[in-house]
């Protein structure tokens, strides 16, 4: 497999060992972070009778709690930098709870945008954000593979929670829900507990210990690892010399990257539309007189063709022909979901929504697969810390505006199709410009890396000539 770009880590990363234990860990603080928000969609129907408001104002419940997530994320990075991964994600899953407890006394929608949107959002962007980084400091070679059996946690406790909290509203009512579901989220300390730090003392492995590579891969690997120590020794001399206090948490270089912003200007358009057809799927088949088990059940059939995808995502991804090219990938994942949006409104009945939820998980899984390697592979492992950062608090505005919008939508023309329709285009739209520019990104880095290789070339022959010609002179010299 083609290793990735180099990641300037300054040791190799096991691929293995304690490192498939952290994945279990991201699997399970991943899955919380995105999944917890969309399984609360099961009680919005009778909290929005409760406290007598709109489709807009309950769609903001899960808007803060997405937005605080990723609003978060700088705050959050800052920590894992600081701290490592393990305490963050433990002190995370305490605040899960505590704003889930909190929730379950509200008083007001208010009330539940405070305690679940903001606590519960903030205590999920520590949850998330050290999840993904520590895989990048786990793993290389294996990595696409290793976000993708992480990201499934997302599905997986999607699939779980959507059955088991019509349950428990049957059974406790709303408030109780929130209850036992602030117990349930203290498995995230669990899952911190997992994501134990790197041994950084690792030794990298002799060329004749890599597996099934062929000579074009070995030579990249070995170019990789000859130039790392450089590398390295560069970077620490420009941080030590330039960055101020600030810059070592925040690289506002960053916005000078191509693919940085090529993957940022898409990525605020497509949030725009990324949350709202899963936030509205149970109350559309709700709209349309099915009953509630059955709108709920919906959510286990996305949650489980999602589940599906997202290690198959990662496989494909980690292939030899995928993953030079892995931003193409990301784009036809990011069109081929606005177009199972576009197409939405022509099902009809259940089984025509079944039908939909099995496609649209494919999409969303995909995309939610390849989200963060996409960027790692873009900046780099060392850098992805910071990066991941910058994003999800510019991505918020689009999460946190994105769903109310779709909810006034529905509140405006009384039907759910104008919704869909919107999200479809706020994904079709970045998709087919992730294409456009992800080929012109490609072609200047080819361009970039031959004028490189023909100035080490040239550096290479004049340096010979100077040589023959030094010992030409000497040798002159000693005849004369």
């Amino acid at each position: 497999m083609p290793p990735a770009a180099a990641s300037n880590l300054g040791y190799t990363p096991p691929d293995g060992g304690w490192g498939w234990a952290v994945v279990f860990g991201a699997f399970i603080s991943v899955g919380f972070s995105y999944a917890f928000p969309k399984s609360l969609t099961i009680y919005y129907k009778e909290i929005q009778e409760y406290f007598s408001v709109s489709y807009s104002e309950i769609a903001w419940v899960s808007s803060v709690m997405l937005a605080s997530m990723y609003a978060g994320g700088p705050v959050s990075s800052t920590l894992v930098n600081r701290y490592g991964s393990r305490p963050v994600v433990m002190v995370g899953g305490v605040m899960v709870c505590t704003g889930m407890l909190l929730a379950s006394f509200g008083t007001s929608i208010i009330h539940l945008y405070l305690c679940v949107g903001v606590i519960g959002g903030f205590g999920l962007a520590f949850n998330l954000q050290p999840a993904v980084t520590i895989i990048g400091t786990y793993f290389q070679a294996k990595r696409p593979l290793a976000n993708g059996l992480a990201m499934t946690g997302s599905p997986v406790v999607l699939f779980t929670l959507a059955p088991l909290n019509q349950f428990l509203f049957d059974s406790f009512g709303w408030r109780g829900s929130f209850l036992i579901l602030g117990s349930i989220t203290l498995n995230c300390c669990v899952a911190g507990s997992l994501m134990r730090p790197v041994n950084k003392n690792i030794q990298p492995k002799p060329k004749t210990e890599l597996p099934e590579c062929n000579g074009v891969e070995e030579a990249a690997t070995a170019d990789t690892i000859a130039q790392t120590d450089d590398l390295l020794s560069e970077e620490t001399q420009n941080e030590s010399s330039s960055q101020s206090c600030m810059q070592k948490f925040v690289d506002f270089s960053l916005f000078r990257h191509r693919g940085f912003l090529i993957y940022l200007i898409g990525n605020v358009v497509m949030f725009f539309g990324f949350f709202a057809p899963v936030v509205f799927l149970a109350p559309y088949a709700k709209h349309q007189g099915i009953d509630e088990y059955s709108a709920a059940f919906l959510l286990s059939i996305f949650a489980l063709s999602d589940m599906f995808i997202r290690p198959t995502t990662g496989l494909i991804g980690n292939t030899k022909w995928i993953r030079p090219r892995i931003q193409y990938f990301f784009s036809f994942a990011v069109s081929y979901s606005g177009v199972c949006h576009l197409l939405c409104p022509l099902a009809s009945g259940y089984l025509g929504l079944a039908v939909y939820a099995v496609f649209f998980g494919l999409g969303f899984g995909m995309v939610s697969a390849l989200l963060f390697e996409v960027l790692m592979d873009l900046v780099g492992a060392h850098r992805f810390s910071t990066a991941v950062g910058l994003v999800t608090i510019i991505e918020c505005g689009p999460v946190l505006l994105g769903p109310p919008l779709s909810g006034a939508l529905v509140d405006i023309f009384g039907d759910y199709k104008y919704m869909y329709f919107a999200c479809g285009v706020f994904m079709l739209t970045p998709g087919i410009f992730f294409f456009i520019m992800n080929y012109y990104n490609y072609k200047k880095l080819d361009e970039e890396q031959r004028e490189s290789v023909a100035v080490k070339m040239r550096t290479s022959e004049e340096a010979v000539q100077l040589k023959m010609s030094q010992d030409d002179k000497t040798a002159h010299e000693t005849n004369g």
